[in-house]
């Protein structure tokens, strides 16, 4: 396709540049997130201020932000209280999963669940949404509204079919990535065309902008799943083998089902069904993942989806948002946190 993925070494400042290029903005997210949310139930501020403030990068509220400065969208606060509502209903999501994969460890700190238990953690993930929904209302714009509120369900949709194909060795790939498409790339997509949106770009604009949010989230995705092979939990921010342990087959597993002969293919059916994963287990995976290069495998397939998303922004003018924004398609494979 004629695309450049950048080099590791300048990935992370693609991240950096794109934060710079807002200059002040996220804090206006933060501080804006931390008054909508602020509430007379005490365990509320707690849990909700905890989880808020645990680190993350804040990536889908910048790109919701960048994707309105590359159309132009200058004047208003607009872009800072919509990147507030994409951070919100990404927060809440966390909250619940954290629950669903009963996860101990996010970004490398103790999970909300994990101190306040899972009755909490479900009911204050609901307590963001809700506060997004009328964040959303009061903006007024009954595009956004309905973009922002499909994807709150396309993203529930997707917890529910990675739920029914938990502990199959045997995924395909389609449904691998109709799960990621729903679960992660739709927020991504979501968050660039309310950008799109709120900066008055024409239909086809809109298009690319989401096209380009689309295959951003599904790279981030396909190598969020490969980082959980062989990443530093000091760097990545999560337990390491977390996905396995969970029983979740993610692209290194599907490869490895493809490429494997029936000793294994019996061997990786029968460990996905098990309740309970043992180190052994994990460690014999490892070993056919690194017999079936399933790892470059899978950032082969993850960078197939970065050319697409940096190759949907040709149509726009050449400007400085753009190239941070082309850039950053780059971080999304190469990234170390």
């Amino acid at each position: 396709m004629g695309s450049v993925i950048p080099l590791k070494k300048s990935v992370n400042s693609a991240y950096l540049d794109l934060k710079n290029l807002l200059d002040g903005k996220l804090k206006a997210v933060e501080k804006l997130i931390n008054t909508k949310l602020n509430s007379e139930v005490d365990l509320i501020n707690k849990m909700s201020d905890y989880h808020l403030n645990s680190g993350g990068k804040r990536i889908r509220a910048l790109l919701t932000m960048g994707s309105a400065k590359l159309g132009g969208y200058v004047n208003g606060k607009r872009d800072i209280n919509l990147a507030a509502c994409v951070e919100l209903i990404h927060s809440a999501t966390l909250l619940h999963d954290d629950v669903i994969d009963e996860s101990e460890i996010r970004r490398g700190n103790k999970t909300t669940n994990a101190i306040w238990g899972n009755q909490s953690s479900i009911l204050v993930g609901d307590y963001l949404l809700s506060r997004c929904f009328e964040m959303m209302v009061e903006d007024g714009d009954l595009e956004v509204l309905k973009l922002l509120s499909s994807t709150s369900s396309k993203i529930a949709q997707g917890e529910v079919l990675q739920l029914q194909h938990k502990g199959e060795a045997d995924l395909l790939e389609e449904n691998y990535i109709k799960i990621i498409n729903l679960k992660t790339a739709a927020l991504f997509a979501a968050a660039t065309k309310v950008g799109a949106c709120i900066s008055g770009q024409d239909k086809k604009k809109k298009d690319a902008l989401e096209s380009y949010g689309k295959n951003l989230g599904l790279a981030f995705q396909i190598a969020d799943d490969a980082l959980d092979y062989f990443s530093k939990e000091k760097i990545f921010g999560k337990q390491i083998g977390k996905d396995f342990f969970e029983g979740k087959v993610t692209l290194p597993i599907i490869i490895v089902f493809q490429k494997s002969n029936m000793v294994e293919r019996t061997f990786l059916t029968k460990i996905f069904k098990k309740d309970k994963r043992e180190k052994e287990d994990f460690d014999e995976t490892l070993k056919l993942i690194k017999k079936y290069k399933a790892l470059e495998t899978t950032f082969k397939r993850a960078e197939y989806f970065v050319n697409v998303s940096y190759d949907a922004l040709g149509m726009f003018e050449n400007s400085n948002e753009k190239n941070i924004l082309q850039n950053l398609t780059g971080f999304s494979l190469n990234r170390s946190f």
